[in-house]
């Protein structure tokens, strides 16, 4: 069985789980928001490891080595940029999450904490984004349910978790 939460904190300190999501831009050499901290954190060895990888295409995953980081792996995601909703965009978020835990569960990760993708700069609406996070993990949770033992979303404000709490409540209360 697995366990799907979410907490606000600051995803660079989390300790229960063996890989973090990047929320990256498509060059995955770091940049603004949770992708500079990520970098910052990691170090110098996940930038030169980022630069082997070639970039990332929007709703794409790529995954490297955490190093100074507490848990063991980084998953890097590209999620689309906000444009009104008529490029796709909340076909690529929901495929950001989708091949985040396609790759995850890939490469043996049991447990993995997302940010909100795509919802600071890049400016996808937090409740919109929210739905499509809980629910693209939660089918694909039901598809593999013996591949996760624990998905959290890490989140840095108040208003952003109250948001993702309540989406995860609401998927628990479907499908008891």
């Amino acid at each position: 069985m697995y366990l799907i939460k979410t907490i606000k904190n600051d995803i660079t300190k989390i300790t229960d789980v063996q890989a973090i999501v990047n929320a990256a831009n498509n060059s995955l050499l770091g940049g603004g928001g949770v992708d500079g901290a990520i970098h910052r954190a990691a170090g110098p060895r996940l930038l030169a490891e980022c630069r082997t990888l070639h970039g990332c295409e929007t709703g794409e995953a790529k995954i490297t080595k955490a190093y100074h980081l507490p848990c063991k792996y980084v998953i890097h995601t590209v999620g689309p940029i906000w444009n009104g909703g008529k490029n796709r965009e909340e076909e690529l978020l929901s495929s950001c999450y989708f091949n985040s835990m396609k790759l995850a569960s890939e490469n043996g990760i049991r447990s993995i904490a997302f940010p909100s993708i795509s919802t600071g700069v890049y400016r996808f609406p937090v409740e919109l984004a929210a739905k499509i996070a809980v629910n693209t993990v939660n089918k694909f949770l039901q598809d593999h349910p013996d591949k996760f033992d624990l998905v959290e979303w890490v989140l840095f404000d108040s208003h952003t978790e109250s948001v993702y709490k309540a989406e995860v409540e609401r998927i628990k209360k479907l499908c008891k």
